[in-house]
């Protein structure tokens, strides 16, 4: 094609007959097409060009980048931004042609870029939420999650609870405002407004509570809640109150062991595990190293490809150092013995994090548990006061790892041990 300015009419012909053409188009061809059309006919093609070019830049079927993904998806803002102010669909072209290049700039590790853009994306959701009179802004909890990333954990707090705010009037719906929720109470808690978690963890579980109660939501879940609320009393000091949490737990643990799940569904219970298992304290005591840490409280599809890459590529260095402390604490478990449990924890719920969406992913992470567990016992043993509190932390980050998998009764069996060491049990 001519790129001069100039558009030939052969060119303008040929572009025609592409798009008219009763066999299949490339990709390619519907671009290039659409660029020459659209300096003839800016209003009719640009809007066509900027849609063209995200699908070029990125092939779902095939789950494939583009090899010049980055040029397309900066072509296609251009194209988007190029559109007549006043047509109405600009600003939803606009955001998405940003969206799609928010992401390619974050997969290759352009972060500053690719926030900039989810602040751009964040104003043309602030301009359509003013007119629209919804105070649901559209882009706020994708900008909350890169703030988060870069460690700037009181602003993306408060854009969280702006967006709980709005969206919490609409109910559970089918599930969204628990991961809402969720993303809220780690952005709290990571900005150190842990006044504010706990409440918005008791809205949570009582939330989830309701759910489960009137079969709208898988009862494990509502376990999760439970025993995250709990965690977080814990670590707040709450320690009686936490204790009443996990004797609600039990309760509901026991009902799953007695009649499984009221409702058929709920198959996202597993991701709603992995990330509270995340949130449980593990994970945060251990910061990826050489770049950003995900979002605490998000699925890792809300990550960005980066930090998703450098937490899960972490797994191997964690390996390889389990193994090495291993040996030092067979011979010297004073000293490194301890160390080896919360690193092995470390291992395991990073490990639960990447298998969970898995097939057979029980299968992938049983051994990882089952090990914590053993490490546990052996600190127990050489050191009560503090293997006893470490063992009954980790023998209930293995009973919600048989919820996950549906064991419900090695689940129940598990969680009653960790409160007879707790000093809780009946």
């Amino acid at each position: 094609m001519n790129h001069s300015g100039k558009v030939d009419q052969d060119d303008i012909l040929w572009a025609r007959n592409v798009l008219l053409a009763s066999g299949r188009r490339t990709p390619r061809e519907e671009v290039d097409a659409y660029r020459v059309l659209a300096q003839v006919s800016p209003a009719g093609y640009l809007p066509r060009l900027a849609k063209a070019l995200q699908r070029l830049s990125y092939d779902t079927s095939s789950g494939k980048r583009h090899p010049a993904c980055l040029a397309l998806c900066e072509e296609g803002v251009a194209a988007a931004r190029a559109i007549d102010p006043a047509e109405p669909a600009r600003a939803d072209l606009l955001y998405e042609a940003l969206n799609t290049c928010q992401r390619e700039l974050y997969t290759l590790g352009r972060r500053a870029e690719g926030l900039a853009m989810r602040a751009e994306m964040l104003a043309i959701g602030r301009a359509q939420s003013e007119l629209s009179g919804n105070p649901a802004v559209k882009g706020l909890s994708d900008w909350a999650a890169g703030l988060s990333e870069e460690g700037r954990y009181a602003e993306a707090a408060d854009a969280l609870t702006e967006w709980v705010a709005a969206i919490l009037p609409n109910g559970p719906g089918e599930g969204a405002l628990a991961w809402s929720l969720l993303e809220w109470i780690a952005a709290l808690h990571d900005a150190g407004r842990f006044g504010e978690a706990l409440a918005a963890f008791e809205t949570l579980v009582s939330m989830q509570a309701v759910e489960a109660a009137n079969d709208r939501g898988p009862m494990a879940c509502h376990l999760y809640s439970l025993i995250g609320y709990a965690q977080m009393l814990d670590a707040c000091g709450r320690g009686e109150q936490a204790a009443a949490v996990r004797q609600e737990a039990l309760a509901v643990l026991t009902e799953l062991a007695a009649t499984g799940e009221r409702r058929s569904g709920g198959g996202y219970q597993a991701s709603y595990w992995a990330v509270l298992l995340s949130f449980s304290g593990a994970d945060s005591e251990r910061p990826t190293s050489g770049g950003p840490r995900p979002p605490s409280g998000a699925t890792p599809l809300r990550w960005s490809a980066d930090a998703r890459q450098r937490y899960f590529d972490s797994r191997i260095a964690l390996r390889e150092e389990v193994d090495t402390l291993a040996l030092r604490a067979a011979e010297d478990p004073d000293q490194y013995l301890a160390e080896l449990v919360r690193l092995h924890r470390v291992l395991t719920v990073r490990s639960a994090v990447y298998w969970e969406h898995a097939d057979r992913f029980a299968e992938r992470v049983r051994s990882l548990f089952d090990d914590g567990v053993g490490l546990a016992r052996q600190l127990t043993q050489h050191n009560p006061a503090v293997g006893t509190p470490t063992l009954a932390k980790i023998l209930i980050d293995r009973s919600t790892f048989h919820t996950a998998a549906r064991e419900y009764g090695p689940a129940l069996d598990d969680f009653r041990r960790a409160l007879s060491y707790l000093g809780e049990a009946n």
